[in-house]
């Protein structure tokens, strides 16, 4: 009788588990069907940087300019958590075949009432499945959670994530992480005025200083010998 029960509790949490992969991947079916038809449309060609996470990603719609000429993709989905990226990770980053993605999520996270623990847990599960699926040559750029006007009470918690994450992937040769906090702080100690009318999203000096941030780093990654991308890198330098 108790193996019985043992068995049957183990199956109901495998259910409960699935049931709960399916509902995160359904509640953004409506974003990941414009991608796909983004993607009929134009078919984007493989090797490029992805961009994926929450809203500032999905806000920066000036990335293709403020990158270029890196090859950059834009696959940011509003009000993301990590767990949803997992969950939609296919669709975001695994069928596009990337040189490197670049990743920001973890703010609605904390927002939404879980712990700095289970943030990092879950980036940890994102970089299992990139792993899996893309294998370990693919780096990851993870950029520092943000500190904003509207979150302010939420930094230390921030820091704390980002300390998890730094100290969990350490060497890690396929993980590198990007600081744009020192960038957003004043000297006052507060977060900067770099926000749309919300104090959360970040306007066009925001995301000038992300670009001042980022586009060195992307611009090194594109110098790394990628085997898998060599074609795609003699394509792109081409007059």
């Amino acid at each position: 009788m108790l193996v019985r029960l043992i068995a049957l509790s183990a199956a109901a949490v495998l259910v409960a588990g699935s049931s709960g992969a399916a509902a995160a991947a359904g509640r953004f079916s409506a974003e990941m069907q414009a991608f796909a038809a983004q993607d009929k449309a134009a078919p984007p060609t493989p090797c490029k940087i992805v961009f994926t996470g929450s809203s500032t990603i999905r806000f920066w719609t000036s990335l293709s300019q403020d990158m270029a000429p890196i090859p950059v993709l834009n696959r940011g989905f509003g009000g993301a958590e990590i767990s949803d990226v997992n969950a939609n990770f296919d669709q975001v980053v695994g069928r596009y075949r990337p040189r490197a993605v670049v990743f920001y999520a973890g703010e609605n996270d904390l927002n939404a009432g879980e712990s700095k623990d289970s943030v990092a847990e879950d980036f940890g599960r994102f970089m299992k499945l990139k792993s899996e699926k893309l294998g370990a040559a693919t780096p990851v750029y993870f950029i520092s959670l943000k500190p904003s006007q509207a979150r302010e009470r939420q930094i230390p918690d921030q820091s704390a994530v980002n300390a998890k994450i730094k100290a969990q992937m350490k060497g890690r040769k396929d993980f590198v992480y990007i600081d744009v906090v020192p960038q957003m702080m004043g000297a006052d100690g507060h977060p900067k005025d770099l926000f749309v009318a919300d104090g959360l999203h970040m306007n066009s000096a925001g995301y000038a200083i992300w670009t001042k941030v980022v586009r060195p780093v992307m611009e090194k990654e594109m110098k790394a010998d990628r085997p898998a991308c060599r074609s795609s890198a003699s394509a792109s330098a081409k007059p």
